[in-house]
């Protein structure tokens, strides 16, 4: 009876087996779907599970191999059943590319197969790992530490209750053989949904950084149908490092971070986020004055119309866990700011990159990106006579015969600034700056009226074979009337930025002197009439306001359940404008633009000459 039984069983795999269609040469491999009808299911799996029987063929054996180690086996079963179940949502071979793959995602992965790729889980997580070089055994850690000869055999599959940084490599007869592999699994007691993109932050119990990079376990997570949840797959799920960044921001309850994706050797790992072009430095601006929640991005985009250069940015809702528990409903942070950082770069500031060996012109003229940053300075300084405190921030590893030569040019510029005729084409600014820019640049700082504008995170920057060039904008959170009632207000309708605060000495003067010149004047009051029949008349600057908020309000509302200081007066240490409401945060904003605009249409761009100017006219 028995054999019977078999009988019927091997006939009944066989007819089934000659039923399946044949996979073409260069078809699409589906992992799992073994008789090639567009789904996985039971039929799938069956018909493996008489491949391992040995009673029947595949005819796409590839697509069997869902765990993508070279061998058709029971791991595969297993992770079809799991799959059909919906344990899980794909197969780690779909995660597995060729050797070819260069992406980030692949090469943390490197020549390591997960069971479960990176994800976040509730409760527990069941991993199981298998390697793509032949006769290798695997050891592996979980502390973030690189595997060695000496770290645990892996036998059987690992279960993770906790966030863990599972590191593994392969070893033949006692050597390292092949690109150790990573994945990171985030424990979440939670599975909160949100209509804004998610970043998760988790430090496996490290705590909170200083200045120091520490460890830390990333998942960007994408709403799918206006909907992100905290369970869902991630977008992308890596290594990391973090530390506080800013200054006065830095103390902020909210904190801002600098953040660095890594790969296996914590070498920058470019990954793309959210549409942005891949890097691996970033930054997490965290609006806390600013009530509004978009002061940043409003500078960013109204200076990208002008033609100014700024940072892609966007907004995502940040859960932060430093304990060594799951992460929580306490972990959430609020709607922060992820954006590029300031770098030269083809995609960031697109300017030559200096080499070693670029000693004499024309290659020793580019490219420099430096900033004024008073009292803030922590890179190589350009020093020379009429300005302070400017620094070199990329490169930061300048030759002696390439700081000189930047401090000359920087000199010329001041010393042109100056002159007895500073708008001649030969010898004044015209020959050395990029007028254009300083325009644009002044005109956008004017609009926002942001207390450390021409003193603090003034970037300029100088390209091979170029003019020096103003910006690119960073840092306006405190900007556009957010600041009120002490030194530094930002509320004023009336007055001039660029003129030094109650004439106190700045980092350089050459806003202040460029704003007295009389064809500097008719230049930018024509750029204005230009720009205000354009993206900064007032229908534009309203539909900017309302471009950036709409897709914030849902998140807004978390945001200030965990910050409650929309009454607060001293937030962060500044004096700032307090509402009942976050829509009467944003009128606040709209109004000072419209109002500020008007005000400037009024000035013609002529201010008045002072003794002692200060921020009054």
């Amino acid at each position: 009876m028995k054999k019977s039984r078999l009988l019927i069983l091997s006939a009944f795999f066989t007819l089934f087996t000659l039923l399946l269609p044949m996979t073409s040469v260069g078809a699409t491999i589906v992992y799992g779907d073994l008789n090639t009808d567009s789904s996985i299911d039971s039929i799938d799996y069956s018909i493996l599970k008489g491949y391992l029987f040995g009673s029947i063929t595949i005819s796409n054996p590839t697509a069997a191999d869902v765990n993508g180690d070279g061998n058709i086996d029971a791991i595969d079963l297993s992770l079809m059943k799991q799959y059909i179940l919906h344990i899980i949502t794909k197969f780690p071979a779909d995660n597995n590319t060729n050797p070819e793959d260069n992406t980030p995602a692949a090469q943390l992965i490197g020549d390591m197969v997960f069971s479960v790729p990176s994800c976040t889980f509730s409760n527990q997580v069941t991993v199981t790992l298998s390697s793509k070089i032949a006769n290798s055994q695997i050891r592996y850690t979980t502390d973030g530490s690189v595997p060695t000869a000496s770290s645990p055999l892996y036998s059987i599959p690992l279960t993770f209750t906790k966030t863990t940084q599972l590191r593994a490599q392969s070893f033949v007869n006692g050597v390292v053989s092949g690109n150790m592999g990573t994945a990171v699994y985030v424990a979440s007691a939670i599975n909160t949904k949100h209509d804004l993109p998610v970043l998760i932050l988790d430090a496996y119990g490290g705590g909170k950084p200083a200045r120091d990079y520490k460890d830390v376990a990333v998942m960007l997570m994408e709403p799918q149908n206006n909907e992100a949840s905290l369970l869902q797959t991630p977008t992308v799920a890596t290594r990391a490092g973090f530390h506080v960044r800013g200054q006065s921001s830095a103390n902020y309850e909210k904190t801002p971070y600098r953040l660095e994706l890594w790969d296996n050797k914590n070498d920058d790992a470019k990954y793309s986020l959210l549409g942005m072009p891949g890097d691996g430095d970033w930054a997490l601006l965290s609006p806390f004055p600013d009530k509004s929640l978009i002061r940043n991005a409003l500078a960013y985009e109204l200076g990208a119309s002008m033609g100014l250069k700024s940072p892609r940015y966007r907004f995502v809702e940040v859960y932060l866990n430093l304990d060594n528990q799951p992460l929580s409903s306490a972990d959430y942070q609020g709607v922060y700011l992820l954006t590029e950082t300031l770098e030269i770069d083809k995609d960031r500031v697109n300017i030559k990159k200096l080499k070693e060996k670029d000693l004499t012109e024309p290659n020793i003229t580019g490219g420099y990106l430096m900033q004024f940053n008073m009292m803030a300075t922590d890179g190589p300084l350009v020093k020379g006579s009429g300005w302070n405190d400017l620094e070199i921030t990329d490169p930061d590893d300048l030759l002696p015969e390439q700081l000189t030569w930047i401090s000359n040019y920087i000199q010329k510029v001041h010393n042109s600034i100056h002159s007895s005729n500073p708008s001649d084409t030969t010898n004044g600014y015209p020959a050395y700056i990029d007028v254009d820019s300083f325009i644009n640049y002044i005109i956008g700082n004017e609009i926002a009226r942001e207390g450390d504008s021409y003193m603090r995170s003034t970037y300029i920057y100088k390209d091979r074979g170029a003019k020096l060039a103003a910006g690119p904008l960073w840092d306006y959170d405190l900007a556009y009337n957010c600041v009120t009632g002490m030194m530094g207000s930002t509320n004023y309708i009336e007055g001039w930025q660029f003129q030094p605060m109650f004439g106190m000495s700045s980092t350089c003067d050459w806003y202040y002197k460029l704003m007295q010149d009389p064809t500097f004047q008719s230049k930018i009051s024509a750029r204005w009439q230009e720009l205000r029949s354009g993206p900064l008349s007032d229908a534009q600057l309203k539909a900017l306001v309302q471009k950036l908020t709409t897709p914030l309000t849902n998140g807004a509302k978390r945001n200030f359940q965990k910050w409650n200081n929309l009454g607060t007066k001293n937030v962060g240490g500044f004096s700032t404008q307090t509402t009942q409401t976050w829509e009467e945060q944003i009128s606040i904003i709209q109004n000072f633009l419209l109002q500020r605009a008007a005000w400037l249409d009024k000035s013609g761009w002529k201010p008045t000459t002072r003794t002692n100017p200060g921020w009054g006219g």
